[in-house]
Formats: C-alpha cells, sequence, structure tokens
C-alpha cells in the first residue's frame, strides 16, 4: 500500500511539474466582454435583460409573419451554428436564435444555474418576450435536450421538435467522449480547464466531432468556439456545468410523455453521441421520424445544411399546415 501511495505521489509530482513547465504556453487569458461581443455580434444581434437578469445575446431574423422557430444551440456552441439554417429558412420562418446561459454573447447568468433544466426556464423566457403563444424548437446536442426538456416543461407552448443529434439518452457505462469532453470528464480536468485551454485543443475537438474536418473546421470557426470560452465568466459557467453533468437523470424515461409531433437528424458517422441513440430516442417518442445522414457527423444542421434545413421545411410544412 505504501508503495502504491508512493508512486501516486511522484506521478501528481510529475503532473505538477509537467503544468507549470508548460504553463507559459498553455495558459489562456481571459478576454473581456466587452470586446468578445464587439467582435462576434452581428446587425442582427441584441442583448436583452431578461426576468431572471440574464443578459441574453438574441438574434430575431427571417419571416417575421412566418411560423416562430426557435433555434438552440449545443454544449460549448453559439447561436453562430444556426447561420446556415437561418440562410436557408429566413423565407418561410421566424428564426429566433440565442446564446444559453454560460455561452456565448450571453455568458455567466445571475442565477449561475446551467443545468438542462435552467436552460429550459430560459428558452421560455425568450418565448415569452416575443409573446409567443407556440413555437417549434430545433436543438443540437445539448440544445437537443433543452428542447426536449421545454417541451416537458411546457407541453402546451410546442408546434414541433426537430433534435440533432440530441443529448439526453441514458449513456453506456463504457461510453468515451471526442477531445475536450474527455478532459472535463472529470475534477482535475475541470480544474486545470478554467487556466489550460489551449487553441489546439479546442481544433482536435471541432474536428473529431465532424465528419470531414479538412473541409468544415476553419480558423474563423476555431477562433469563435475559443475566444467565446474565454469570455469573462464563461469559464467557471461551463466549469460549473460539466460538473453537473455527473448528477444529470436521463431524459429517456420522460421522453414518452412528449406527444407533439418530432423530427430526429443525425450523422451517420457521430462519434460525440452515436446514432445507435437516435434510434433509441425515436423508438422513446411516440410521434418522432428519424432520418440518418451518412455524409454527416455530430454538427449535420451545419455540415449539410441545405439537405438538412429542407428536410425540416418539409417537416413543419406537414405539421404546421403551411
Amino acid at each position: 500500500m505504501t508503495r502504491i501511495l508512493g508512486k501516486l505521489l511522484i506521478g501528481l509530482f510529475a503532473i505538477i511539474v509537467l503544468a507549470l513547465v508548460a504553463s507559459p504556453f498553455l495558459i489562456s487569458s481571459d478576454l473581456l466582454r466587452h470586446d468578445v461581443i464587439a467582435k462576434y455580434r452581428n446587425e442582427a444581434s441584441f442583448l436583452y435583460e431578461l426576468p431572471s437578469g440574464a443578459r441574453a445575446h438574441i438574434r430575431d431574423e427571417g419571416n417575421k409573419q412566418g411560423p416562430p422557430l426557435l433555434l438552440i444551440h449545443g454544449s460549448n456552441a453559439s447561436l453562430h451554428t444556426w447561420e446556415p439554417w437561418v440562410r436557408e429558412l429566413g423565407q418561410h420562418y421566424r428564426l429566433i436564435s440565442f446564446d444559453l446561459p454560460g455561452h456565448g454573447l450571453t455568458g455567466a447568468t445571475p442565477e449561475d444555474d446551467y443545468s438542462v433544466e435552467a436552460m429550459s426556464r430560459f428558452t421560455l423566457e425568450i418565448a415569452d418576450l416575443f409573446q409567443l403563444d407556440k413555437v417549434s424548437l430545433a436543438g443540437n446536442s445539448m440544445g437537443g435536450a433543452v428542447a426536449l426538456q421545454f417541451a416537458l416543461d411546457n407541453p402546451k407552448r410546442v408546434a414541433a421538435l426537430i433534435p440533432v443529434s440530441a443529448s439526453g439518452m441514458t449513456r453506456d457505462a463504457d461510453e468515451t467522449s471526442v477531445g475536450a469532453f474527455n478532459l472535463v470528464g472529470s475534477p482535475l480536468g475541470r480544474m486545470m480547464m478554467r487556466y489550460i485551454t489551449p487553441r489546439f485543443v479546442i481544433a482536435s475537438t471541432l474536428r473529431g466531432v465532424v465528419a470531414d474536418p479538412d473541409n468544415f473546421v476553419t480558423d474563423e470557426m476555431i477562433d469563435l468556439y475559443w475566444e467565446t470560452l474565454r469570455m469573462t465568466g464563461s469559464r467557471d459557467a461551463t466549469i460549473k456545468r460539466f460538473a453537473g453533468y455527473q448528477t444529470r437523470a436521463s431524459l429517456e424515461p420522460h421522453l414518452g410523455k412528449i406527444k407533439v409531433q418530432t423530427l430526429l437528424l443525425w450523422g451517420q458517422q457521430d462519434q460525440l453521441i452515436k446514432v445507435k441513440y437516435g434510434i433509441r430516442m425515436n423508438a422513446a417518442i411516440s410521434r418522432s421520424h428519424l432520418i440518418i445522414y451518412p455524409q454527416a457527423g455530430h454538427l449535420a444542421h451545419e455540415e449539410l445544411p441545405i439537405k438538412t434545413a429542407a428536410d425540416a421545411h418539409r417537416f413543419l410544412q406537414d405539421v404546421l399546415g403551411k
């Protein structure tokens, strides 16, 4: 036992020494909120203080007379992920995208709650802000889980659901993750993340979740993810959110309660949330249909925007009768 303890202490010492030696090259400073907002907002962006106190970054685009579609991004992403769909669907729908708590230009919030339940409440605040009695929701990854949670919390407010590689299912015990998602699975990894979030880790993670990284991942995309993560307060929010994943309850036992028509979109090459979870989710939701894209990974809505947006449009036309 003493020998094992000694080896553990030596290993810990080696890690500390390595971190100290590498720190000048790996430590990433926080970025001022004002500077990040100035760089990544556009003419459609506005910042609005919601009743909860969160200062939300929102875009209200497309056909203002069309059916409202809320666009909910995934973990560590931002509303920018939906820009291709806004281009494809703007003629037909009122497209409202927003940065969730702890993400994008919204960043950390006064409530300091980054659970899926809190994000569902945040989404309700957005719907109420625009006085929308009934909305359709599309959500990618974590945003898909938020959309599902919103439907469970507010069934009368939902017209249709479009989860894209949605999280929320019970994961297999031996499941491994991709890139930075592996690092934040441990308390030590989350502690290091507060100061050590090198750009190459973000790049590696993005490349690991899509089907064709050479033709998809750009320097501008990497900078967007890296710099919004480093906005003051956002890394602390992200650490708290990932720590909460350890005790987060699965949505799978509750999906049978969702009665609204649902279109599930999934990339066959998704290595982050594998297509087997999409198949299980499709079985759990009574009025759902699953489309699998052989040439896409975890970000099918961005990787194949024309195809996925067209499928979403056909689905919404059928459901909404437009």
